[in-house]
């Protein structure tokens, strides 16, 4: 899930943009980032905790989509200021770069997300049930991709009133630049609260598989090194259930018992509408 959000002045207002069903709906990111919005824009990535098969790819089709839509807007304000004069206008790119302090760790080992980005891991709840070194594996994991896109990372359940709070804290802080707390918690047997910034690669350390030979792994580059690793541990869901579910009609989230039961009384006419069909052109193929 994605949440984008855009702040506007008065300073109390921020309008949330929020985009639900994993992958099958990420086309839509192009709605609310504009080349208006962008200015103000940040990105908010929800990850399913309890579901660390689908994780992976669910993070990285969600932030392909949106930093393509971010890159095609950048363009058009680009073009916006050419058209206009260029110099009257260079606010509205300028305002949407993101431009990190000079002693940021790992500077220039990161790829920084175009505009600020959090990272939540919900349902901790379910996830703090799982074996030690699995949670251990998907915590180390999400503290590498938020370091490496200098994003904020935090672990957090509805049944848990603190965490509900310091996540709030988070949103206050992208919302209206208001703190976002002192807690920093990167203990991978406790619920991760870790503000941009508060990481680095070092104390990260490399992916936690003791049985795995990394050196054989053929990897493009760090990054890509952590999603081997990862998906050694959790492989991807199946293939052909996923397209399945890019099929918003089929998504157990969007059932509707009556508009079901019509959907499947006209699937069925269809169906019955392409035997007869079929039937009458094989007949007249043999009349020929």
């Amino acid at each position: 899930m994605v949440k984008l959000i855009v702040s506007l002045q008065p300073k109390d207002i921020a309008h949330i943009w929020e985009l639900g069903g994993g992958t099958s709906l990420s086309d839509l990111v192009q709605i609310p980032i504009t080349p208006v919005s962008i200015r103000s824009l940040s990105v908010i990535l929800i990850l399913d905790l309890s579901i660390p098969n689908a994780l992976w790819e669910t993070m990285e089709k969600l932030l392909q989509a949106t930093q393509a839509q971010l890159k095609n807007v950048s363009s058009q304000a680009q073009q916006i200021e050419r058209a206009k004069g260029g110099a009257k206008h260079q606010t509205l790119v300028h305002s949407a770069a993101r431009i990190l302090p000079k002693d940021y760790p790992d500077r220039e080992l990161i790829s920084p997300f175009p505009v600020p980005l959090l990272i939540i891991g919900s349902k901790y709840d379910k996830f703090q049930e799982f074996d030690s070194d699995k949670k251990k594996v998907v915590s180390k994991t999400l503290r590498f991709i938020a370091h490496y896109y200098a994003a904020s990372l935090i672990f957090t359940s509805v049944k848990s009133e603190s965490l509900m709070s310091k996540t709030s804290h988070f949103f206050s802080h992208l919302a209206f630049g208001l703190d976002r707390g002192k807690t920093v918690s990167c203990d991978s047997t406790k619920p991760l609260i870790i503000p941009a910034g508060s990481d680095s690669f070092s104390q990260i350390g490399s992916p936690p598989i003791a049985d795995i030979d990394i050196s054989s792994l053929h990897a493009k580059n760090p990054k890509d090194l952590w999603k081997k690793v990862y998906e050694r541990v959790f492989p991807e869901e199946n293939t052909s259930e996923q397209r399945e579910l890019k099929d918003p009609a089929k998504d157990p989230q969007y059932s509707e018992l009556q508009i079901d039961a019509m959907r499947a009384q006209k699937d069925q006419e269809l169906e019955q509408y392409k035997r007869n069909a079929a039937k009458s052109w094989k007949a007249l193929e043999l009349d020929t």
